[in-house]
């Protein structure tokens, strides 16, 4: 495991210098091929943006977090997802492009529900701050949609699922970093990849 910190990363997030995110991740890769790793994972969302960059140059092959997430909403029979994660993540082409390729549908937060929930996320979650009112503002986006077909949630951010769960969630949830982590551990277990 290695990680700059999130201030270098989101350095290069704010002037949208994806190149500079591929760059750290770049420098990660290498000290874990370093390490001995067989393959690589990255918990962040996010910065999955960066994996084009990354990707062609990097040492060793990486499990993609939106690949193991469609792989499972298949796996559980789930055709229309909600999506939930940071501005950049939302606007951003890492899920669609995994979605899409194994049938699935995306519904993406309205213009004013992407600013609220990356508030929430960017001032509240990563600061350790919890409140009912953020609850009830995934509940909000969730239920919408609900109503729009979605028959499950993508918790598209590490942080979401410290307040978001298939217990409080309208939707069934995706936690696409728990997924990550198993699909990772099924890998380095069996030595075979999960999902491309």
């Amino acid at each position: 495991m290695h990680t700059y910190s999130l201030a270098a990363y989101m350095n290069c997030i704010y002037s949208g210098d994806w190149k500079g995110v591929g760059e750290l991740m770049l420098c990660s890769a290498d000290k874990l091929a370093n390490a001995g790793a067989d393959f690589l994972i990255c918990p962040d969302n996010t910065i999955h943006q960066a994996l084009a960059h990354v990707e062609p140059r990097s040492p060793l092959p990486w499990m993609h977090i939106a690949a193991v997430v469609a792989a499972k909403a298949v796996e559980r029979g789930f055709k229309r997802l909600g999506l939930a994660g940071t501005r950049w993540l939302v606007d951003s082409d890492v899920y669609p492009d995994k979605l899409n390729a194994r049938g699935l549908e995306l519904v993406r937060p309205n213009a004013a529900e992407r600013d609220a929930i990356d508030r929430i996320i960017m001032d509240e979650l990563v600061g350790g701050v919890f409140k009912p009112e953020a609850v009830a503002s995934f509940r909000r986006l969730f239920g919408r949609m609900k109503d729009e077909g979605c028959d499950a949630v993508v918790l598209g951010c590490t942080e979401i699922p410290l307040i978001m769960n298939d217990s409080n969630s309208p939707l069934p949830t995706l936690d696409s970093t728990r997924l990550l982590a198993r699909a990772a551990l099924q890998r380095a277990v069996r030595g075979a990849p999960e999902a491309a």
